[in-house]
Formats: C-alpha cells, sequence, structure tokens
C-alpha cells in the first residue's frame, strides 16, 4: 500500500480505539442500566455498534500487520508500477483522465486513485508513455494512450 494509504488507515485505527470504542463501551452501560436486556432496543443497538468497531479494528490491525508500505516519492521510471499516476486519453473522446495506481482499500475513482486490480491498471501495469491499450469496460472495448507516467505522492 501506499504511504498515504498507511497513514489513513492508521489514523481510523487510532479514532476506532481512542473515540469509538469508548463510546460504545459507555453506551453499552448506560442501557444496562435501565433494567430488561431483553426487550432493551438501545442496548442490543450499542452491543450491534460494538461488534461492527470490534470487527473493523480487527481488520484494520490485519491489513497493517501484513502491509508492504511503498514510498512512491522515492521510485521512479518510465514504465507503469504500482504507485505511478498515471495519465491517459481514451481514444474515441478524447478525454484525458489520472490516476494513482494503489492498492484495493485505498481505491477511490472520484479521488484519482484506482485499485491495482481494477482492468485499466491490469492494461497499463508495464507498459510506457507511448503505448496504447485495450481495457474491456461494460461498455465494450476501449483504447487508451498512456500520456504521462508520475512518481507523486497523494495525501
Amino acid at each position: 500500500m501506499t504511504d498515504a494509504g498507511y497513514r489513513a488507515l492508521d489514523e481510523e485505527l487510532k479514532r476506532l480505539k481512542s473515540v469509538e470504542r469508548p463510546s460504545v463501551i459507555a453506551a453499552i452501560s448506560e442501557a444496562r442500566s435501565h433494567g430488561d436486556l431483553s426487550e432493551n432496543a438501545e442496548y442490543h443497538a450499542a452491543k450491534e455498534r460494538q461488534g461492527w468497531i470490534e470487527g473493523r479494528i480487527a481488520e484494520i490491525e490485519d491489513k497493517i500487520s501484513r502491509a508492504q508500505v511503498i514510498d512512491v516519492s522515492r521510485l521512479s521510471g518510465d514504465q507503469v508500477k504500482f504507485g505511478a499516476t498515471v495519465t491517459v486519453v481514451d481514444e474515441d473522446t478524447e478525454e484525458e483522465s489520472r490516476y494513482q495506481i494503489v492498492g484495493e482499500h485505498e481505491a477511490d475513482v472520484r479521488s484519482g486513485r484506482i485499485s491495482l486490480t481494477s482492468p485499466l491498471s491490469r492494461a497499463v501495469i508495464g507498459k510506457e508513455v507511448g503505448d496504447v491499450v485495450e481495457v474491456n469496460t461494460p461498455g465494450g472495448v476501449k483504447a487508451y494512450e498512456i500520456l504521462k507516467v508520475e512518481w507523486v505522492n497523494h495525501a
């Protein structure tokens, strides 16, 4: 994963542990004080939220423990690889798009970050400026020319 992706996960983990977890524990304690738990909707909602928080904490800790963090600013070259920011042009519409190739959990197309496993990423990996790639999309096959390969950290 990229350094920015690692930092985002780490911040979420800290927030879950320092804010969300104590908040839900307090909510469970408060709901318990209301008596009969079998028909206490607040208690059941808080327990469900606690389960989600604990599951998310475990998921993030697992990702972080297995992560290989790549500092994109230390990468270079003309060939598209993980972490590269690639500018492509759709050969039919002449529309330019710019994407950074990131890990799956970091992907957000609206922010210009696409997953390493996306069809466009798979097509451009290993290619260079000037190469044309074909990508199978739901609307059919599209051809893109690679205009630029950059190595910049996006926060």
